[in-house]
Order: C-alpha cells, then sequence, then structure tokens
C-alpha cells in the first residue's frame, strides 16, 4: 500500500502545481487558487504513512515528493521554451497554466519542504505520546498547523511588497480557514486509510 499512497501523494502534488492558476470564489468569502483543493489532501496521506509506517518513511514520502516537483518544473521549462509548430496556435495559452512566475515556484517548494517535514514531527511526536490511542488529535493538530506554516510561507513569500501588509495578512486568514475546516473534515479518509491498511498488511505494517 505504501507504494499507492507515494504515488497519490505525488500525483496530487503535481496536479496542485498545475491548476494552481485557477482562482475560485466561496461565496464573497474569499478567493482562492484551485489549488487548495488538491493540496488538502496531501496531508492526511503523510499522516497515515507516519501512523502506519513511522517518521522515517514520511520523511522518504516528502523528499520524493521535493525531487519530483523541482523535475517537473525543468521539464516543463525545457517544454515552454521548445519552438512551438506552426498548427500550434495555444503557445500563450500553454505558458499561462505551466509557466508560473519563478517568485511563486520558490515560494511553493520552500513552503512544501517546511510544512510537509513540521506536519511529519509533529504527528510523530504526538504518536509517541498518546500511541495507538487519539489518532484525530494527532491528525488535526499537526495538519491544522503546518497548513498555517505553509499558507504563511507561500503568500509571504509569493506576494510581499506587491500589497499592503493588511491585505496580506487578510489573504493569509481567508485561505487558512479554508484549510483549517477542510482538515477536519478529511479526518473521516484518515481513519478509513489507516483502518484499510492495518487490516490488509496487519501486523506487518503497524509501527507502534
Amino acid at each position: 500500500m505504501i507504494l499507492y499512497l507515494n504515488g497519490m501523494f505525488v500525483g496530487l502534488l503535481i496536479l496542485a502545481n498545475i491548476v494552481a492558476v485557477k482562482l475560485f470564489s466561496v461565496g464573497t468569502f474569499a478567493m482562492l487558487p484551485a489549488a487548495v483543493i488538491v493540496y488538502i489532501f496531501t496531508y492526511p496521506i503523510i499522516d497515515v504513512i507516519v501512523e502506519v509506517y513511522g517518521r522515517d518513511e514520511a520523511r522518504r514520502t516528502v523528499k520524493a515528493g521535493l525531487f519530483t516537483q523541482v523535475l517537473a518544473l525543468i521539464f516543463i521549462t525545457i517544454t515552454i521554451q521548445l519552438p512551438a509548430a506552426p498548427v500550434f496556435g495555444a503557445q500563450d495559452s500553454f505558458e499561462t497554466i505551466l509557466g508560473g512566475s519563478f517568485r511563486v515556484i520558490l515560494a511553493s517548494l520552500i513552503s512544501y519542504a517546511i510544512s510537509q517535514n513540521l506536519d511529519v514531527f509533529v504527528f510523530n511526536k504526538l504518536k509517541k505520546k498518546h500511541g495507538a490511542k487519539k489518532l484525530w488529535l494527532r491528525n488535526n493538530a499537526s495538519t491544522m498547523l503546518s497548513q498555517l506554516v505553509d499558507t504563511s510561507i507561500f503568500i509571504t513569500i509569493a506576494f510581499v511588497g506587491t500589497m499592503p501588509v493588511s491585505a496580506l495578512i487578510g489573504l493569509i486568514f481567508t485561505q487558512y480557514i479554508f484549510k483549517f475546516f477542510a482538515a477536519i473534515l478529511t479526518t473521516p479518509l484518515v481513519y478509513l486509510l489507516v483502518g484499510l491498511i492495518r487490516k490488509k498488511e496487519a501486523p506487518a505494517a503497524f509501527q507502534g
């Protein structure tokens, strides 16, 4: 199952980067990048990996995700720079969708590396403290804290200097509120995946 979890994790990361240019509205409350709909599911997957396979396996998954994102960025840049064929009339759209600014890409990579490793660290600490009990607590606590760090770092690096500080704080707040409630709603998914994996691979897969 770890191969499937790793595949889903990396796939969701790449997909989040692709759809990030699309903005959507949540009523009149907030405007959010479509990437948040995808990216929020990476944290439950990492939590499941820590819970069942251990901290070291989760760290390897995070590293693989970072490596894959950098690799994807390199190849996307190469494909953008390839001379367009005469019959291909969508070069501008292609660049708009896939060619994010360097500052946004840098913000994404830095926030990812810090927040995902923080998620692993906090979840593992709580697991050592509570054992197999209170999965809901370590899942939500680690995810909510990591999402706050991720949102704050990304928006600050990507947009500081381009808007007033008050607008920057408002952007962080509205995005985090969405992610906060998303973390709660994805908790049953964590229980479902952990239960399925333990049932399928127990006792070998269960770490503590």
